[in-house]
């Protein structure tokens, strides 16, 4: 297991893009459609991981998906949550009793993204949890796609967090992450990303 990506919920994707760019350094790229979610999406590339920039863009579709209703509840903008990869979701989702769901998106240049994934809906009531993706064979990593940030190559230091250390462990099967967790009702609270001697801080006020 590694960790993907860290999702961060939106209400306008280019404000939100060009914000993280003036803030921070942190330059974003136009994602897609996520089919059936009512969600879209940009994305700040971070090699082998990144952040997620997401919205609704239907209401009535997201209201019907687990991931758009996620997306549409609570405060905006926010740290929603944060997604590993595995290789093998079949085991993942068979060990915590979870059922897989399909997703795609396809890019503005007509590259088709695949991935099957589990867990949303405890992500969602409990954000100390990730949820598990699985890209399909072929599908291009977000991550890896080519942007060109002012603060040179960040990538993600540390997830920090509150919630139930032993629980997550357990939910991770042993896992080691960049995370730090504390005690505490479960809450996403901030990304720590660095660039040689710059450091950035992504927390609830983004």
């Amino acid at each position: 297991m590694e960790l993907d990506h860290v999702l961060i919920a939106v209400s306008d994707l280019a404000t939100a893009g060009q914000g993280l760019e003036e803030r921070h350094g942190l330059t974003s790229i136009e994602g897609g459609r996520h089919g059936g979610l009512g969600t879209a999406n940009r994305i700040v590339p971070l090699v082998d991981t990144y952040l997620e920039l997401v919205a609704v863009v239907d209401e009535a579709e997201a209201a019907g998906s687990a991931f758009g209703s996620w997306v549409a509840s609570g405060e905006i903008p926010r740290l929603l949550g944060w997604c590993v990869r595995t290789d093998d979701l079949d085991a993942v989702a068979g060990r915590l009793g979870l059922s897989i769901a399909d997703g795609s998106r396809t890019r503005a240049d007509g590259a088709v993204l695949q991935w099957r994934m589990a867990g949303i809906e405890m992500s969602r009531e409990e954000a100390s949890l990730p949820f598990f993706i699985e890209w399909g064979p072929g599908t291009p990593y977000p991550g890896a796609a080519s942007a060109q940030h002012r603060i040179g190559a960040p990538k993600i230091d540390e997830l920090r967090m509150a919630g139930d250390p032993d629980r997550l462990e357990r939910w991770l099967g042993g896992a080691q992450l960049p995370i730090a967790i504390c005690e505490g009702a479960p809450a996403l609270d901030s990304v720590i990303l660095s660039a040689g001697e710059v450091q950035v801080v992504l927390d609830r006020s983004l």
